[in-house]
């Protein structure tokens, strides 16, 4: 879900991935001559896709200091949960204006993904929450809107890589389970309440407890997301 389209942006995808997965913390150095040799490409593309995923707030690109995991403040963090409880007001109110059949079958079928792994993969149960409110957005028809969404969901992986506090998915299971029922009633008042409460769960357990985990070895990392060439 949501690959680039473009053959030259491999490491763009898979660095991307590792950051919202949460393999890669808030902080961690991304040396180009490793991550080149890890995908077996240039350093020309590895900036290119650095230079993209800064553009996105994921990396924190410095002039002769290179790259690394974008570190979100608290301040930022606040801001950026705000700013998401008003994309997906807006997300709610429009889905339930339209025809909500096929969107609850999309839906029941990415909540089914996200049941099968709960408890079982943690970083894929990581990346499925997120997309969740990805799906919600794409299935809007504005594509204006999902990109808004899914680069703000992606931010929001960042601040609970560093500042999460330790918790079972299953919350957000549940809750994820609500708005699905309040959109196929077509009650958006009730879709934007839920949503509301859930996006104030998980700002509650992402904030706050600085995460210090031992570091580990990028290359070791980002071998777990190679494609391999066909």
């Amino acid at each position: 879900m949501y690959k680039s389209s473009t053959r030259s942006f491999p490491v763009y995808d898979s660095l991307r991935q590792a950051i919202i997965e949460q393999a890669l913390k808030p902080g961690v150095k991304l040396p180009e001559d490793s991550i080149g040799e890890t995908f077996g490409v240039s350093r020309t593309t590895v900036r290119n896709a650095l230079v993209r995923l800064d553009a996105e707030g994921l990396v924190d690109l410095q002039p002769n200091r290179g790259a690394s995991v974008a570190v979100p403040t608290i301040e930022e963090a606040y801001d950026i949960f705000e700013m998401r409880q008003c994309l997906e007001r807006e997300v709610m109110q429009r889905l339930c204006k339209m025809d909500t059949k096929p969107i609850i079958k999309s839906l029941k079928a990415h909540l089914a993904q996200e049941r099968k792994y709960l408890d079982v993969d943690t970083t894929r149960s990581i990346r499925l929450a997120g997309e969740f409110h990805i799906l919600l957005a794409e299935l809007t028809g504005s594509k204006i809107l999902a990109n808004y969404v899914n680069e703000i969901v992606s931010r929001c992986s960042l601040i609970l890589a560093r500042f999460a506090q330790a918790h079972s998915a299953k919350c957000g299971l549940d809750e994820h389970t609500e708005i699905i029922a309040a959109i196929e009633a077509g009650d958006a008042e009730r879709a934007v309440s839920h949503m509301h409460h859930h996006l104030h769960g998980v700002q509650d357990r992402a904030l706050l407890n600085p995460d210090e985990e031992g570091k580990n070895d990028i290359s070791e990392i980002l071998a777990r997301y190679v494609t391999p060439s066909t």
